[in-house]
């Protein structure tokens, strides 16, 4: 790990100041993947800036009936909230379905969204990577991808969003709130935070340096029936082959999102209306543009088996 400085935020606009004016610098909270990185020389920040006395780690009911959660609310607090599981049971589902419960107890949800691929050429110095030095290759499309992307890849980089909590956010249409250094701020549809890869796979979200997380919001509940099914190498602490989110209604409508696939959470808005002709039906439109390697096709049609579990689930 190469020699940074820290220092701890007392606000917001402070935190996102204090980036702003320090080249090199990161916002830092958990840091359960961070510090990895770090540890890795993946990344290399030259200063950190702690977040964590923001204050920013509440669970507040919305003037329409949502959610809006603190971008420090923890994954185990998240899961375990009692309007989250009442009325959110896929993103408690979801959150649960992740890491190990030590890893939930400091994982926070800003942070969540911002994790970085499990790419095995990602992780290892010695190989050409676009999105670890730019310009450099990808060796992982030639090499062993079966845990890689089969849709919204590109022919600079197939690597997979790699987390749960977000297929589910994906799902539920939330919206993250965010603040820069000169104090604006935005409110970014979770369908665009995260990039596809196109030529540029080290630009990851749409955010700006300057820009920190400050709040998840989600709108009023959908109600239905809360799935979500994630198949994995292991029992645990594994991350998807291919996860499922789904919402479905007493009717058989509903929508669904897929995890592991691709650059980001995949949900096609096209294929929930499929729902009620199954699982075939909605893969073929949600993966209609997948460009799969030789290793991991058998992703395509995992995806609709485990589509068809959910459905069934929901039957039942």
């Amino acid at each position: 790990m190469r020699a940074f400085t820290y220092e701890r935020a007392a606000s917001p606009a402070d935190a996102a100041g204090a980036i702003a004016t320090r080249q090199g610098a990161k916002f830092i909270a958990g840091g359960t993947n961070l510090l990895d990185l770090m540890k890795l020389e993946i990344e290399t920040p030259t200063h950190l800036v702690d977040v964590q006395d923001l204050g920013l780690d509440d669970i507040e009911e919305t003037e329409d009936g949502g959610l809006r959660i603190g971008t420090l609310v923890t994954n185990t607090a998240l899961a375990a909230h009692p309007r989250v599981r009442r009325d959110y049971g896929v993103l408690t589902r979801a959150i649960v379905a992740g890491a190990s419960g030590q890893l939930r107890n400091k994982a926070t949800t800003g942070g969540n969204l911002l994790q970085r691929t499990r790419c095995p050429y990602f992780y290892d110095p010695n190989m050409p990577c676009n999105k670890r030095k730019p310009g450099s290759g990808c060796a992982a499309i030639a090499g062993a991808s079966r845990q890689l992307g089969v849709i919204g890849t590109s022919d600079k980089c197939i690597a997979t969003y790699p987390g749960d909590m977000a297929v589910a956010m994906r799902l539920l249409d939330a919206v993250v709130e965010t603040v820069k250094s000169n104090g604006e701020t935005r409110a970014i549809p979770i369908a665009d935070f995260h990039r596809l890869w196109g030529d540029t796979p080290h630009i990851e979200t749409v955010l700006e340096p300057d820009e920190l997380i400050t709040a998840v919001t989600l709108p009023r509940p959908l109600g239905g029936t809360h799935l979500y099914h994630k198949v994995r190498d292991r029992r645990s602490y594994a991350f998807a082959l291919v996860s499922v989110a789904a919402v479905i209604q007493p009717d058989g409508t509903g929508r669904v999102a897929f995890g592991g696939v691709a650059p980001r959470p995949w949900r096609v808005e096209a294929a929930d209306a499929l729902l009620p002709q199954g699982a075939k039906a909605v893969v073929d439109r949600a993966f209609a543009d997948a460009r799969p390697t030789e290793d991991n096709a058998f992703k395509i049609p995992l995806a609709e088996r485990t589509l068809a579990g959910v459905i069934a689930e929901a039957r039942s």
